[in-house]
């Protein structure tokens, strides 16, 4: 499982859920949080204003999403993969309480240990996968709508066709 945050530049009509793009000279812009399978298959979003820090969306990215866990899964841990905007022990008590092992690398390049550990292999690229495939819809790329919830119906929409898309190539 992945979550991300990432704003995408633009919104011309702003409206609730968009804020001051630090990246892009204060435009207003929408931050998407996604989370997503191992597979790249989006299972929960969240959508804010993309002045908002990554490491506040993510009990709300964690609450959005909308799979219940078989009664034979539910005492397993699942693995979640974070970039380092979540190096934080907030996020950590968040992903504990919600029985995630959370694998994220620290802010700080001097403790950064991957790179000595066999067999070590990054999921982060399933995240930006996705948003990938989000962009691929023109209507997501910038943002028209006013409201954020017809912005959000629009990404639900794409995620049916991306899980339909996904399942069709992976099985």
């Amino acid at each position: 499982m992945d979550v991300d945050g990432w704003g995408d530049g633009e919104s011309p009509f702003g409206g609730a859920a968009t804020g001051a793009n630090p990246t892009d000279r204060a435009k207003s812009g929408t931050k998407r949080s996604v989370l997503g399978d191992g597979r790249g298959i989006p299972i929960g979003i969240v959508i804010d204003g993309a002045n908002r820090h990554d490491m506040k969306l993510t009990e709300a990215t964690l609450e959005s999403q909308r799979i219940v866990p078989d009664k034979e899964h539910i005492d397993l841990l699942f693995n979640l993969c974070l970039d380092k905007g979540y190096d934080y022990q907030e996020v950590r008590d968040i992903l504990e309480r919600w029985g995630y092992v959370g694998h994220i690398p620290p802010r700080d390049e001097r403790k950064r240990v991957i790179h000595d550990i066999e067999n070590y292999k990054a999921r982060r690229w399933t995240v930006e996968r996705i948003h990938s495939w989000m962009n691929r819809f023109r209507r997501l790329l910038i943002r028209w709508e006013k409201k954020a919830e017809n912005y959000l119906a629009m990404i639900h929409l794409s995620f049916a066709c991306i899980t339909i898309r996904a399942i069709r190539v992976f099985g």
